[in-house]
């Protein structure tokens, strides 16, 4: 919290320097001195509490420390779901009002940028990558790894639908509607639960070049908290049911 000016000019008074940064007045009160002068007050640590938050990169990393934490046996804490890739965990809430913040479960997920063009061989990595195998990943690796780059460049395109020439085997080619809307699932949330489809526009251009367009509005996150949220009450049945731990998503 930043001070008044005539607060700045009692502790000057009182010979805190910029220099010394971090002073202790006679009433017990800390107090942090920047560079330039500025005060501001430090809230002193409540004995017990964690300092800084651990973290793990799985939702099981995250049970695990909650039902072998003995420390806490006896403390209520809560599970704070905050988007598809981050939960925390928080204990007590501090005298400056933030909460203590004791784990956060950080999802490690591949990188797949939508709405960007990818050359032929760099998309087909990807959709085998990071995307969960299912029928329209399947349709959509087999589209485009017979999409060669003459083909691509005689695409026709009403703003709607895409059509190209598609060549198979030997012999045989034919005309082929760009597969479009597809329902897909890229890894975007923690492995542990399943991760949430959600509709794609796929787009191809000369190169040949392909891009996936998100379509779904955002709903995908929903559902990932949800799972999420799933999980969790499952793992941690015993903690919820004894009022230890509450879910927030």
């Amino acid at each position: 919290m930043s001070l008044t000016k005539e607060a700045i000019e009692l502790l000057t008074q009182v010979g805190i320097k910029p220099h010394e940064h971090i002073v202790e007045l006679e009433d017990g009160t800390i107090w942090q001195v920047d560079n330039d002068g500025n005060v501001s007050q430090l809230m002193a640590q409540t004995a017990g509490t964690a300092k800084r938050a651990l973290i793990v990169h799985t939702l099981t990393g995250l049970v695990d420390y909650i039902k072998s934490n003995r420390e806490r046996k006896d403390k209520k804490m809560y599970l704070h779901i905050r988007d598809s890739e981050y939960v925390t965990l928080q204990g007590l809430l501090l005298e400056d009002g933030r909460r203590e913040e004791l784990l956060t479960a950080e999802a490690r997920i591949p990188k797949f940028f939508f709405d960007s063009y990818y050359p032929s061989e760099d998309f087909l990595i990807g959709l085998n990558a990071r995307f969960v195998d299912d029928y329209d990943r399947k349709q959509l690796i087999a589209f485009a790894g017979n999409v060669k780059e003459d083909n691509a460049r005689q695409t026709s395109d009403d703003g709607f639908a895409q059509k190209t020439t598609v060549k198979r085997g030997i012999s045989q080619a034919g005309e082929e509607i760009v597969p479009n809307p597809v329902t897909l699932a890229p890894y975007r949330t923690f492995t542990e639960v399943d991760q949430p489809e959600s509709e794609f526009i796929f787009r191809m251009k000369e190169g040949p070049q392909f891009a996936l367009f998100e379509a779904d509005g955002g709903a995908w996150q929903n559902q990932a908290i949800f799972n999420i949220k799933t999980f969790l009450e499952k793992e941690l049945e015993d903690e919820i049911n004894s009022k230890r731990i509450t879910i927030l998503a």
